[in-house]
Formats: structure tokens, sequence, C-alpha cells
């Protein structure tokens, strides 16, 4: 018993020993990083602006609303269509305004017809009774004169009554009455329709096409169509929903020209005075940094506007102001889609003394 306790004690003491150093020299090594799940992309340029870029159309993306609100009757082009411009996207349920365009078209063609009535006049089935009238009532006047000639040519005052010859006075004046009657009455109608009544007429025909161009134009509006050439990129109604109007809406469907993409990059404000916009750039894959191609300048956005996409990092300031700069990139140089993040490398000179540092959120 005494010599295990001899032998045993001072070795699980060597072993508590040897085990503590162990544990003291492991604690002293620095921890090996992880690796990440891909592999950051590598600068092609010595020096440059780096910064993150939005893919987007060339066109940019816009948001194609409804400017009356209704139940969506027809759909023509699905996700990914490619339209042409006036192509038909949308169209809102219109069956009461095409009920409405119809009663406003009928009271038109009423309108026309009254004004075409009365530039037609004087109508010749008219003016052949007053002509006739007129004629008549000459005659009258005529055997009026002629009878009042007898009475007055009679050499013997006895041969006629007083009455009798004021009898055929009154005749002849109630003749020369009724005969220029008769032709006022002729002539009111050769000269065609009253001038205000014309005004009048022309006047409901205006109003009528009036209200004819006005529901023509609701019906227009209840109508989406492509503005430019272009491709659908996100429709969000279907047949059957109902689509809101408002500047508040969601937009019913987003459409873009995708033949040339542009990215947008967000130069950081630490880093605008480095940015030569005409340098060469180039853009990569977030996942694949083998992917990668050119960028051609477009143009800058001349306005800052605070930094909207956040890296995530704890040194990021939150109050950046980012400045924007448009690339064109060729669709098929680089498996992209629209609204897909690019890392963006600009070529740049650095200032005596400078850092090269790279944008936040972009890599190393």
């Amino acid at each position: 018993m005494m010599i295990v306790r001899l032998i045993l004690l001072p070795a699980l003491s060597l072993g508590g020993i040897s085990l503590a150093a162990w544990s003291v020299h492991k604690g002293d090594e620095q921890p090996k990083p992880t690796p990440g799940l891909t592999t950051p992309a590598v600068p092609p340029f010595p020096s440059r602006v780096s910064a993150t870029g939005v893919v987007e159309a060339s066109t940019r993306n816009v948001g194609l609303g409804v400017a009356r609100p209704g139940l969506v009757a027809a759909l023509p082009h699905d996700i990914g269509s490619d339209v042409t411009k006036g192509d038909l996207l949308l169209q809102i349920d219109d069956r009461d305004l095409r009920a409405q365009l119809a009663i406003r078209k009928a009271d038109l063609a009423s309108a026309e017809q009254e004004l075409a009535r009365l530039v037609a006049l004087p109508r010749a089935e008219d003016l052949a009774p007053l002509a006739a009238a007129v004629a008549q009532r000459r005659a009258q006047l005529t055997d009026s004169q002629n009878l009042l000639r007898l009475a007055t040519a009679v050499g013997d005052p006895r041969a006629i009554s007083r009455e009798e010859l004021t009898r055929r006075e009154s005749a002849v004046a109630v003749a020369q009455a009724t005969l220029a009657a008769a032709e006022a009455e002729l002539e009111r109608v050769e000269v065609g329709a009253w001038a205000p009544d014309l005004a009048i007429a022309r006047a409901r025909v205006d109003a009528a096409r009036a209200g004819v161009a006005s529901v023509e134009a609701e019906l227009q509006q209840l109508q989406v169509t492509a503005p430019f050439d272009g491709k659908v990129l996100q429709v969000n109604v279907r047949v059957g929903e109902y689509a809101a109007a408002g500047p508040s809406a969601e937009p019913a469907i987003v459409l873009g020209a995708v033949r040339t993409l542009h990215v947008r990059a967000d130069i950081d404000e630490m880093d605008v005075w480095r940015l030569r916009p005409e340098a060469p750039a180039r853009a990569f894959v977030r996942g694949n940094p083998k992917l990668s191609a050119p960028l051609r300048f477009v143009a800058v956005e001349p306005l800052m506007i605070p930094k909207r996409s956040l890296s995530g990092s704890s040194r990021e300031q939150v109050d950046t102001r980012v400045l924007q700069v448009l690339y064109a990139l060729d669709p098929t140089a680089l498996p992209v889609q629209v609204g897909q993040l690019v890392d963006v490398f600009v070529e740049s000179l650095n200032a005596p003394g400078a850092t090269d540092t790279p944008a936040e959120g972009t890599p190393k």
C-alpha cells in the first residue's frame, strides 16, 4: 500500500502539471479565422474606389399604376414578356363606361341630325305651299282691285252705294295685307334657319362631342399601356383582383428596358473626391468573384443622398451620404438580374499620403 502511494501520487501530480501547462499553451495560440462561404472579389486596380452597385433597367425600373381603380379584367402580358410601346398591359373592367359611351354617342347623333336639319333649310317641300299661297293672295288682291276700279269708274254716284264702295276699298286693303303676310312668310322660309338657332344647335353638337370624348378618355384611363419598349419585370395583380389607384398604391406592373442594363453605384462621400467617372470600372458578381465585366460610364446624379444600403458593419456610419453613379453593363457579359447587388471597383488616383480603403460593405 505504501508503494502504491509513493508511485501513484507523484504520477497524478505530474499529469496535472502537464495538463495545466498544455492548457496555458493552447490558450495563448491565436484562433484560426473561419473561412467564409465565398471568396471576396480581388480588386482589379491597385488604386480604386469601391462601391456597392444595384443592377437596374436602362430606363430605371418603372412602376406602372392605374389611373382609375377597379377590377382587373385582362393581363395580356405576364412576367418576363417583351413588349413594345403602346401594347396593352392591363385592362380594368369598363362595362359601365361603355354603356355610358353608347348613350353619349346617341346624344351626339341626335344633335348632329338636328344641326343638319337646320342647315338644310329651306326644304323644297316647305317652299312650294308658301309660293302657292303668295300667288293666291296676289290673285285675290288683283280681283279686289278690279272690283274697286269698276265701282269708282261709274259716272253716276247714285249707281253704287257708299257702303258698297267702302266694302270694296276694305277688301283691297285686306288683300294687300294678306299678300304681304304670305310674302313675308315665304321670305322667312327662303332665308333658312335662324342664326341663333344654328348657334344653339352647334353648341349642342359640341357638348355632345365633348361628352363622348370625356367617356373615351375615361376608357383610356382604364387601360395601362407600355410607355416604351421593354420587358415586364413584375406583375403585382391578377385577373379578378381589385387594383387600387393613388400615390401610396403598389405599382401594378414594373416595366424596364433590359437590352442594356445599368449599375447604380453608391460612392461613399469620403471617396467622392477620388472618383474619376471616365476611369475604367468593373463589376463583380457576389458569390463568384471570377465572374466580372467592364462597365461604361453613363452619368452622375449630382445630388448626394443618404446611404440606404447598409452593410451591417459596426464601423459603418448610418448618416453617411453617397453619390450615385450610373454605369452601363452588357447583359450578356454577366449572369445578373435586375435588382441584384454587385461589387463595383473604379480606378482612381490617390493623393500624396492618402490610403486606399474600400467603402463599407464591399470587399477589401
